[in-house]
């Protein structure tokens, strides 16, 4: 059984994000009018986002009611409520005391619950600030470069949390950076300029496309880090907190904030409010496609894909670890890049597959060093086990 379950996991991440690539991509591309006399590229990463946060909401919380136990409340299924206090320690207790204590109990979950919420809304900002810079970088990179930098967050995650939370690392986590640091750059060096890139919407005569691409890229990581490095610090501070209950929240959130922002009459803003002449930009991308009808059928699979995609990634974090996860993502991320460069006809240069190479080489190390590190204390917890029992 774990066997089969390990299977379906794998290959519902494969399928999905593989899709869920293609779309990408797709989206990224110029797309024509119902007449088909111009074409024009749909600019709005703040609608793809919302369109897949609202579907990724609807899955987690489909997901956690149909997993919930029948005694537990929608409150606890979402996570908003900590650790019920035992029984027997209250109990002991005079009436007043436990009167006490159950006040003292309902202020702490109060304090509990906006903790938590304040941080899950922290990592939704932090999601929204950042893919449009992601969309906007296939403007001016390949897809595969793209992919290739979004494989190495390890880079951004280490620095986030040394800058925000003070944690330190073991030595070879920096010799792994380094080394992906190594491998995009020869990509980037050995890319050859525009001439390389063979889909037309990449503007061939900026010279600084290559530059203006790597700088939303960058900025991308650097944000992606920082959301990492905060998801890390729910997990260690919130105990009972689950992948789907953070999957299902920081999604809602990522909504509200995506809807405010497209129905406000923002100004126009270079990346993040594509929308001009201070209209709100959700009705110039409905607008859009209405006058481009072919850009429904790749957000919509971008959408149900991204969505269906997160509950395989936590269903296989929670029953087989963050190494089982990590390999299996990081294969996923080399077979989207291959297929980006096979189905959209993008040339890479010998020098950028040896790049690539020595950026999988670096992850594929932070991923053995860790699994060894596990085994051994498994190892270590067996041995303990008789010990314990004898006592």
């Amino acid at each position: 059984m774990p066997y089969l379950r390990l299977a379906l996991c794998v290959l519902g991440v494969y399928s999905m994000f593989l899709l869920w690539g293609v779309a990408q991509e797709r989206l990224s591309a110029p797309f024509k009018t119902i007449d088909g006399t111009s074409e024009a590229k749909f600019k709005s990463a703040l609608f793809i986002g919302t369109c897949q946060s609202i579907l990724s909401a609807i899955s987690a919380y489909l997901y956690i009611t149909f997993r919930k136990h029948p005694k537990d409340s929608i409150s606890q299924c979402l996570g908003l409520e900590p650790a019920p206090i035992s029984k027997d320690k209250v109990d002991h207790k005079t009436n007043g005391a436990a009167n006490g204590t159950v006040n003292g109990s309902a202020i702490a979950s109060s304090s509990y619950t906006r903790a938590l919420l304040w941080k899950y809304f922290q990592c939704s900002v932090f999601i929204t600030s950042a893919a449009p810079f992601g969309f906007a970088s296939l403007s001016y990179i390949s897809y595969p470069a793209m992919v290739l930098g979004k494989s190495c967050k390890l880079v951004p995650v280490l620095i986030m949390n040394v800058l925000l939370y003070r944690r330190r690392f073991a030595s070879y986590k920096y010799v792994v950076v380094a080394m992906v640091t190594t491998g995009i750059t020869m990509f980037m060096h050995y890319g050859g300029g525009s001439k390389h890139k063979s889909r037309a919407d990449v503007p061939s005569d900026n010279p600084y496309a290559n530059l203006i691409g790597i700088t939303y890229l960058l900025i991308n990581l650097a944000i992606d880090g920082a959301t990492n490095s905060t998801q890390d610090e729910i997990f260690a501070r919130f105990r009972g907190v689950t992948g789907q209950q953070m999957m299902f929240w920081i999604n809602v959130f990522c909504t509200l904030i995506s809807l405010a922002l497209a129905l406000l009459p923002l100004p126009y803003v270079p990346v993040i409010h594509e929308s001009e002449g201070g209209k709100p930009e959700l009705f110039n991308m409905l607008a859009f496609i209405r006058a481009h009808p072919g850009v429904i059928s790749p957000l919509f699979q971008f959408s149900i894909t991204g969505a269906l995609g997160q509950l395989f990634i936590f269903e296989t974090l929670q029953h087989f670890g963050s190494l089982t996860l990590v390999t299996i993502t990081l294969t996923r991320k080399l077979f989207s890049m291959l297929l980006s460069v096979v189905l959209y006809n993008h040339r890479l240069t010998l020098g950028q597959w040896v790049g690539t190479a020595v950026v999988f080489a670096g992850i594929s190390v932070e991923a053995i060093v860790k699994r060894r590190d596990v085994h051994a204390k498994r190892i270590a917890q067996e041995k303990e086990k008789p010990s314990i029992k004898t006592l």
